[in-house]
């Protein structure tokens, strides 16, 4: 009909069919309508037109084909393939007689319907492959340059040649920077020893992964594909070159399969070398052990009153600190209008609680995540993975050095109601909401960071969760699932529901103060925090060179059942709960010398656990069994409550002191004390030796019905190391160094290093142990940004970004690399060392050999002289 409207004068002369379509999509995932979608306008349609204008007298007939039906276009298969149809017709025309030409055209600058959905990386990885963006004006003249072309086919784009390829069927992928030998790779291998083969092939991996990102610099081998930039297009891309390289098809998804450098080289060694081909590494055989204790080797904790970790928070019961405050000013709570001191609907008749300081403050920077999907996380993931991190330095372990290791993760956390804000924070975390605020992926998240290969476990079972989370560690360990466990619980309030909640239920202390087991008791106070045991079997960790701080000597869960009301405390359960765990430890009641209650406060549910904790430990006793609750400090602390409780007996058994529970005007009178012997810890007292271990029981009770108790005793000696006379369980110190010991310090950037001095600074202010410092520095992660101090004024001068003749700082880069010559007498001046290569045929063999196995030209090192 169109051509029919054309007015015989001024008869048609040219036809220019533009069709753009688009249906994006990896071959295997084409359907015959998605074909369709691209195939009907952009061939049948030219089709049409050639057979409608057939009899007329055309000059000329211009088909818009696409540079991707010449060079390849990975995920645009329908695409490409309609476009190659119309370079066929613009040639089948010229074979007619009839004018044709197709101009295969590549990418424009200025944005069109086909090129509106490009992203960044897209743009980035068509730059790379050879194809530069077109401004339209440069455009239009490729067009009247195609139109008196003698050739059918034209491709018509801005084209960097040299990332072409030199192939007979041009390719859009980039040569490696630097060649790698792959003739008789699985020979050359064969031959060398395994670090070598490694080193080799790790190279390999990182030279394509380079040039496919278009890179300049090396990649480290423990970077994630996904965290350098790999996309699913990218990540075929450098499996077609590696394929190239190894002389083996390898697997599409191989970047989500293998996905570090490291553990690809890995994989390929085993495809070169002819070992069998794995999709998944071997799984470990775990063996169920019954007489290897569990051991406690690190703690973590991040709790109100400024706590961030063990030791602080021993500082801060020891001290019988309270640390309940106001509501933070830093959530965006309206507290006029939740606090009413009658507590009417809707709001809350205290105002008080044990909040975290600062807990929207998050490094993501560190952990390599985005602004965006920080901003979605809810704030307990965040605080969980720092306390994470100091755990396992707090046990000396580099956390970056267990990637892949059976670490198990086993993390007590319920709702924070950060799910119902989070879409009115920003639209800017779209996409990441769903991650960022399951409780589910608390636990593997942590996994996924850190490279752990272990059981992930996400525990809810309200206030119990933190204990339960031991529970199940220390049965992973014992049954074989895991060599290595962190355990504990993590709760962070993000809106004041649970206040509004217990409010209507009366349930509340108005102060804000937990009076555990006091006549005085008036409800119990909500807090936050985070705790954490990293866990270990005893021989692993004596093996390994662990701290010991304690041993899980017994533990057991169960629940209320049909109790009198879905969330009221069940006395007998409790009773229940505890004989198990002393059956599990293979102990007498009376072989416990202190309990840290669950101890809220409240008026049903201490005299519940009081009379719960008689009948369990209190008959039959000489010494009488000393009761406590850190809730009285912190506030409860809901799913971190019971770690609270762990952390806390931990540390009192190390410094030998029970510490006081606060806000006890007198035991309460709705428990016969007299029925037992157990006494409050109203003051501190001593926890004196009684020539067995110190053994202390910890309780945590869910709202859930679901009750917890675990088990600790004081470590025994470990026979290889040398102890103090007066402490038979205290390790003796090492010897004084003769020199000082030098100051490591290490981090991300340069403003990450100047803040660690200057917290380093505070820190060595109220502990002057120099070398105990250096020593602890010296275990703790390396990261690239580093500096070494010899004293007080190098420290401040890092903490001011000045120099001084004490510091040293630089960037460390990890090439994988490094050579040691140990030179002897043989550096008093410059030039010896050539001297040497030079006169002695032997040392010059030998470094030619280390150069050769390192990649460097021979003599490398005596090029300056």
């Amino acid at each position: 009909a169109v051509l029919d409207s054309i007015p015989a004068a001024h008869p048609l002369t040219a036809v220019v069919h533009a069709a753009g379509v688009l249906d994006d999509a990896v071959v295997e995932s084409l359907t015959p309508e998605r074909l369709a979608a691209v195939w009907e306008p952009k061939a049948r349609a030219a089709w049409h037109l050639h057979e409608l204008t057939r009899g007329r007298d055309l000059t000329a007939f211009v088909l818009f084909s696409s540079a991707a039906g010449t060079l390849g276009s990975p995920g645009q298969a329908n695409y490409a393939a309609a476009n190659a149809y119309l370079d066929g017709l613009a040639a089948y025309r010229r074979a007619q007689g009839l004018p044709g030409v197709s101009l295969a055209w590549g990418r424009w600058a200025e944005t069109s319907g086909l090129t509106g959905q490009m992203s960044e990386a897209d743009g980035e990885r068509l730059a790379r492959a050879g194809l530069l963006p077109m401004t339209t004006d440069y455009g239009l003249g490729l067009f009247d340059g195609g139109l008196d072309t003698a050739e059918p086919v034209v491709v018509a784009a801005g084209l960097k040649v040299s990332a072409l390829g030199d192939r007979p069927v041009l390719r859009a992928l980039a040569r490696a920077r630097k060649p790698v030998r792959t003739t008789g790779l699985a020979g050359e291998l064969g031959s060398l020893p395994e670090a070598r083969q490694r080193e080799i092939l790790l190279d390999l991996v990182s030279t394509h992964a380079s040039a496919v990102l278009g890179r300049s610099d090396e990649i480290g081998g423990d970077l994630a594909f996904k965290d350098l930039g790999f996309d699913s297009l990218t990540g075929v891309e450098l499996r077609n070159r590696l394929s190239t390289a190894v002389g083996t098809r390898l697997s599409a998804t191989m970047v989500f399969d293998y996905p570090t450098p490291a553990r690809l080289a890995e994989y390929l060694r085993e495809v070169v070398l002819g070992k069998e081909r794995r999709t998944v590494a071997p799984v470990p055989v775990g063996v169920p052990v019954s007489d290897d204790p569990v051991v406690v080797v690190g703690l973590g904790a991040r709790y109100p009153g400024g706590v961030g970790s063990a030791q602080e928070l021993w500082d801060l019961v020891a001290g019988g600190v309270d640390a309940v405050g106001e509501f933070p000013s830093d959530r965006g709570w309206d507290v006029g209008r939740i606090y009413d001191p009658a507590g009417g609907p809707g709001t809350s008749y205290t105002r008080s609680g044990g909040f975290l300081g600062n807990a929207g403050g998050f490094d993501a920077a560190f952990f390599g995540i985005s602004p965006r999907e920080a901003l979605a996380m809810d704030p307990q993931q965040r605080v969980l993975l720092e306390t994470v991190w100091e755990t396992f330095e707090d046990a000396g372990i580099d956390p970056t050095s267990l990637r892949g290791s059976q670490t198990g993760v086993f993390t007590g956390i319920w709702a924070s109601g950060y799910a119902g804000g989070v879409d009115q924070i920003s639209r800017d975390a779209d996409g990441y909401v769903a991650t960022g605020t399951a409780t589910s992926v608390t636990s593997g998240r942590v996994s996924y960071l850190l490279g752990l290969e272990g059981p992930a476990l996400s525990v809810d079972t309200a206030c119990s969760s933190s204990l339960v989370a031991i529970h199940l560690a220390a049965q992973a360990l014992r049954s074989g699932e895991c060599s290595l466990a962190l355990a504990g619980g993590v709760t962070v309030m993000a809106t004041p529901a649970a206040f509004i909640d217990f409010s209507r239920q009366r349930g509340l202390a108005a102060d804000g103060r937990v009076k555990a087991f006091a006549e005085a008791a008036d409800g119990t106070a909500w807090g936050e925090g985070a705790g954490l045991v990293l866990l270990e079997r005893l021989s692993d960790a004596r093996r390994n060179g662990h701290r010991v701080l304690a041993v899980v000597r017994g533990s057991a869960v169960n629940q209320d059942g049909a109790s009198n009301g879905l969330t009221a405390p069940n006395g007998p359960s409790q009773e229940r709960v505890i004989r198990q765990a002393l059956a599990n430890a293979g102990l007498e009641a009376s072989e416990v010398d202190v309990v840290e209650a669950h101890g809220t406060g409240t008026t049903l549910g201490d005299p519940i656990e009081a009379q719960a904790l008689l009948a369990a430990y209190g008959r039959d006793r000489v010494e009488p069994l000393w009761l406590g609750s850190v809730k009285s400090n912190i506030g409860h602390t809901q799913a971190a409550a019971g770690v609270a409780g762990v952390i806390k007996m931990v540390m009192a058994m190390r410094h030998g002191q029970l510490p006081p529970t606060l806000h006890v005007d007198a035991p309460t009178s709705h428990v016969d004390w007299e029925s037992g012997n157990i006494r409050l810890l109203t003051e501190a007292r001593p926890w004196p030796e009684t020539g067995r271990p110190r053994r202390a029981g910890i309780s945590a009770f869910g709202i859930s019905g679901t009750n917890a108790h675990v088990i600790l005793e004081a470590p025994a000696p470990d026979p290889a190391e040398k102890t103090s006379p007066e402490s038979p369980a205290t390790p003796a110190p090492a010897p004084a160094p003769a020199v000082p010991v030098p100051w490591l310090l290490s981090a991300k950037s340069e403003q990450a290093l100047r803040a660690q001095a200057r917290r380093l600074q505070a820190y060595a202010a109220k502990d002057p142990d120099a070398d105990g410092i250096g020593a602890a520095l010296a275990a703790r992660t390396r990261f690239a940004h580093r500096a070494m101090v010899t004293g007080p004024e190098a420290l401040a001068a890092l903490a001011r970004g000045e120099v001084h003749p004490g510091l040293v700082t630089g960037e460390a880069r990890d090439s994988g690399r490094s050579a040691f010559v140990f030179s002897g007498q043989g550096g008093q001046w410059a030039g010896m060392g050539r001297g040497l290569y030079r006169v002695f045929p032997v040392f010059a063999r030998v470094l030619d050999e280390v150069c050769g196995l390192l990649g460097l030209p021979v003599g490398v090192l005596f090029e300056d002289g």
